[in-house]
């Protein structure tokens, strides 16, 4: 899985008062029960980075992200302190987009690279917007994500600059 750059926390690694924040106020629900629904599916989804053969997951995040008002202060040094334990998993390679890197490939929107085993069905791109989710399977379609996905992983942080880019937003919100 390689989702790009975006504003918010991939899903993956969002905590639960955070997802709850995101999907009220982005949202069109039916009230508070549909909301607690999808904050459990999303929690849910979570374990796919800590079952006993997790996914692999490269994932970017924009730095704004880090620092971006979402939810109380609470909310906001848990998420980053959450991120920052997500990012020790060896399975997960979580990459920074810092502020200095400028103009992106991926501000077109983000987007998701699905891979699959070897030998299995070739990779697919996952494109969610608001009201529906995109599959490209073409590939001449997929070569351009994954062109735009190799600039990304060139122009963001290191995973281990990323750690510290993670580190210093923690200690800032503490």
């Amino acid at each position: 899985m390689f989702p790009s750059p975006t504003a918010l926390f991939p899903g993956l690694l969002q905590t639960p008062d955070y997802a709850r924040t995101v999907i009220t106020e982005a949202w069109e629900t039916e009230g508070p029960d549909q909301v607690e629904r999808l904050v459990e599916v999303r929690t849910l989804r979570q374990e796919l980075l800590t079952r006993p053969r997790p996914i692999e997951l490269r994932a970017f995040l924009c730095e704004a992200a880090l620092d971006q008002r979402i939810g109380g202060p609470y909310t906001m040094r848990a998420r980053v302190h959450h991120l920052l334990e997500a990012s020790r998993l060896p399975h997960l390679t979580l990459q920074v987009l810092p502020h200095s890197a400028g103009a992106h490939p991926g501000l077109n929107g983000s987007f998701t690279v699905l891979g699959f085993s070897e030998g299995a069905e070739p990779d697919v791109v996952l494109v969610e917007n608001l009201t529906s989710s995109l599959y490209f399977e073409d590939k001449r379609e997929l070569a351009r994500y994954q062109w735009t996905f190799e600039r990304l992983t060139a122009m963001a942080a290191s995973p281990r600059e990323s750690a510290s880019l993670i580190k210093k937003a923690a200690k800032e919100l503490s």
